[in-house]
């Protein structure tokens, strides 16, 4: 079956076939419409939508929900995702599976309700305390607000960990067709350390703290064990990349002008090519690798450099240091978006042209 829906819609309609069972939300412009859909289809299936009365208390009660062995999520932006960072931390230090999905708007502090990229570096890098990190998807259009959304639940419950869906307030506002699943995903069975309150489950604790700083050690040391086998999770799309002499690099909605604008490139003579980050923790370092070698770098975002810091990080990381010292930028702030011709003209400074 397909929809005509809005992103913020596709999330929601994601998250029931996920299995998700509780949203706990605050709703906050331009992702308001995640909490008004979750309020109406949750309960009308089964499932539970409870208003908090902000941010922090909503990501606290998903870390009462999942410490209980239930899919819970929430969805927010800039300022409540702020506010959500120490919640992330438990989150992460309990070893507990939740979402939020972070439709980002222009910042720092209030900013506007205008689409913007500036939440990338506590997305994923994690912006709360200690060494945590969270699994980080960037969805491109409304199917895979749908699609990834799922995905998020099926890797929070893999790696019991907190995952992100972060787009911005034009892929939340949009509206395009969505082919829905085939049908709901089986539940995952926590029952092995979730609190649930029954007998089976009276042994189980959930904490985040330990005394001993020894034992602080080696528990951070199984999280990085965690993060590094979550790798092998990394996502990649390349298109018109084989031949090109410029590749454009960008996530998200920036990604899509990005496409844009290499059809435009390819139609002047130049031989341009994309690479987007599907999964941007774990960053797909080595299709980044495959596709950057030998070639010019154009980062295009919507931010002051977050993405292209990390595409040179990678780049650096992979043994390509002089193709991540060249990467150039293109970008617009404050809700501005790049458009596809500026992204092209910038591509042709880049190649001299």
């Amino acid at each position: 079956m397909t929809k005509f829906v809005k992103g913020n819609e596709a999330v929601v309609i994601g998250a029931l076939y996920a299995g998700c069972d509780l949203y706990f939300g605050y709703p906050i412009t331009p992702a308001s419409e995640i909490a008004h859909g979750a309020a109406k289809w949750f309960p009308m299936l089964g499932r539970v939508f409870v208003q908090a009365e902000c941010e922090t208390a909503s990501v606290n009660m998903m870390f009462g929900a999942a410490a209980a062995g239930k899919l819970c999520m929430t969805a927010t932006s800039g300022p409540g995702f702020s506010l959500m960072q120490e919640g992330l931390s438990y989150l992460a230090g309990a070893e507990l599976p939740a979402v939020v999905v972070d439709v980002m708007r222009a910042g720092p502090g209030l900013g506007n309700v205008y689409p913007e990229q500036g939440d990338y570096t506590p997305a994923v890098k994690g912006g709360g305390h200690g060494n945590y990190s969270t699994f980080t998807v960037a969805p491109a259009s409304v199917q895979e607000m749908c699609d990834l959304t799922i995905h998020a639940f099926r890797m929070a419950a893999k790696y019991r960990n907190p995952a992100i869906v972060l787009v911005d307030g034009l892929q939340g506002q949009m509206m395009e067709t969505l082919t829905l699943p085939d049908g709901e995903d089986a539940r995952p069975d926590f029952s092995a350390w979730a609190a649930q309150g029954v007998p089976a489950t009276r042994g189980n604790l959930v904490k985040s703290i330990f005394l001993d700083a020894a034992a602080q050690e080696r528990f951070n040391e199984k999280l990085q064990a965690k993060y590094a086998a979550w790798r092998c999770e990394a996502r990649a799309e390349t298109w018109m990349a084989d031949d090109a002499d410029v590749l454009l690099c960008g996530y998200g909605i920036s990604s899509r002008i990005a496409r844009s604008a290499v059809a435009a490139l390819r139609g002047r003579g130049v031989k341009a090519g994309l690479f987007r980050p599907v999964t941007l923790n774990p960053f797909p370092a080595e299709a980044l690798a495959a596709a950057a070698a030998g070639r010019r770098i154009l980062a295009v975002e919507l931010d002051a450099g977050q993405f292209a810091d990390d595409l040179r990080l990678n780049l650096a990381k992979s043994g390509l240091g002089a193709e991540a010292a060249g990467v150039a930028m293109v970008n617009r702030m404050g809700g501005q978006t790049v458009s596809a011709e500026a992204a092209a003209k910038a591509a042709e400074a880049v190649l001299g042209k």
